[in-house]
């Protein structure tokens, strides 16, 4: 029988993204997807009549059970929820505003949960966050490598952290009850082209990538980095990103599960990689003081190895930042009217 696919979020980064693979795949007779946002990019390369899109705010609970009752109109069973949406951004946005993103994406989760035991959803997909994994745990200039054990005794980053940590608890107790089954990923830092470029909302990767193009096009080699550049990270491409999900949801594995890549790069490293992208013949990182999070954070690949028999490619970082850069640029030169 075929399949409906849910998608909260579908106007964000990743879960455009993961739209449009679910409607190449062919393994969904229709997608609905939900945003507070009308979509910035089109969702669909093929076959626009298998997309719907529904404009809702999954904060409020009365607007929620409208689209319910919309959905079970609309299609029969099996269905399948992907509960991505999520008020969030960078270091910038994370690090001032701890009671909007809890108050916003508990009450965002909360009514997601719900719905998808109201329309009678098989299995929920939930888009956790490396940012449950404990500060503590983080504090060393060396690469950390975190296991999906590492995330108790609790002390998740900041307000996102313990939002989505408290999250997995509750998709985990509806599938303790019986009511549908889960998949939960644990994100290493996604990046890729058509995301966000708002100073607040922006993630490092595009962050670095406009920082390069605007010193490229004004000819000022000069690019300003929060904190020492010494924080390290890994990165994922959006595109590997979403092929993990999708081995993911066709598992039988329901505990959280990291979806990232195991190479760790100082914020440097990477801005030295996307000057070199960009063919600039002189940069200057110029340190500033910032929001910079943890100090150390790299994602453990073992168990996903173990249960997937898959992991993200060797090379996503140099693929992925290939692709965003470009886009980027276009978008800058764009700003600039050049």
């Amino acid at each position: 029988m075929e399949k409906v696919a849910v998608v909260t979020g579908s106007s964000g980064f990743i879960g455009h993204h993961l739209v449009r693979r679910l409607l190449e795949t062919g393994d969904y007779s229709c997608v609905f997807g939900l945003d507070i946002k009308e979509p910035k990019f089109p969702p669909f390369p093929v076959d626009e009549d298998r997309f719907h899109f529904l404009k809702v705010d999954l904060r409020n609970w009365e607007k929620v059970s409208d689209v319910v009752d919309h959905i079970v109109d609309s299609f029969m069973k099996p269905c399948e929820v992907f509960a991505l949406a999520a008020d969030m951004g960078g270091m910038g946005f994370i690090s001032k505003n701890h009671r909007i993103i809890l108050t916003n994406n508990l009450n965002i989760n909360l009514n997601t949960a719900e719905m998808a035991r109201l329309i009678g959803a098989e299995k929920v997909f939930f888009s956790s966050s490396a940012c449950v994994y404990p500060g503590y745990r983080q504090c060393t200039d060396k690469p950390v490598e975190l296991s999906e054990d590492m995330a108790m005794p609790a002390d998740p980053q900041d307000a996102y952290g313990w939002e989505k940590l408290t999250a997995e608890f509750l998709y985990t107790y509806y599938k303790t009850d019986g009511i549908f089954s889960v998949r939960i990923a644990r994100f290493h830092n996604i990046f890729g082209p058509e995301t966000n470029l708002d100073p607040q909302r922006e993630k490092a990767p595009a962050a670095l990538c406009k920082k390069a193009a605007i010193a490229k096009l004004t000819g000022n080699s000069t690019v300003e980095i929060w904190g020492d550049g010494k924080q390290i990270r890994s990165f994922l491409f959006v595109d590997d990103c979403i092929d993990g999900i999708l081995r993911l949801m066709k598992s039988d594995y329901t505990e959280p599960l990291n979806i990232g890549s195991d190479r760790a790069v100082s914020i440097d490293e990477l801005a030295l990689m996307i000057a070199d992208i960009a063919d600039l013949e002189v940069i200057r990182l110029h340190h500033v003081e910032g929001p910079v999070g943890v100090r150390s954070r790299n994602s453990d690949n073992t168990l996903i190895q173990e249960v997937l028999g898959w992991k993200p490619p060797e090379d996503t970082l140099e693929r992925g930042l290939r692709i965003l850069y470009p886009w980027v640029e276009g978008v800058i030169r764009g700003r600039l009217h050049l």
